[in-house]
């Protein structure tokens, strides 16, 4: 959602790269064996952290793109001007 606002006009970043394993083992196996295969990666995300970042857009459309990508986010998010 946020690049349908940026198009061509603006840039943006994204600040977080995932990079933490997450391994998992196939269903109905028995104990031993090792660790599991690696399933994806994941990056735990603490508070007051920055995600994305916006640059080269109208203030309102910068809102409004930052807006919708907080709606798509499990967690609550704020938007901040620097």
């Amino acid at each position: 959602s946020i690049s349908r606002f940026v198009k061509k006009q603006g840039k943006m970043w994204i600040r977080v790269f995932p990079d933490k394993p997450v391994t998992t083992r196939p269903p109905e196996t028995t104990l031993g064996g090792g660790k599991g295969s690696v399933d994806h990666y994941v990056f735990p995300v603490k508070p007051g952290r920055i995600i994305f970042e916006v640059d080269g857009l109208l203030e309102k459309d910068a809102r409004e793109a930052l807006r919708l990508a907080g709606h798509k986010m499990p967690f609550k998010t704020r938007i901040v001007k620097e």
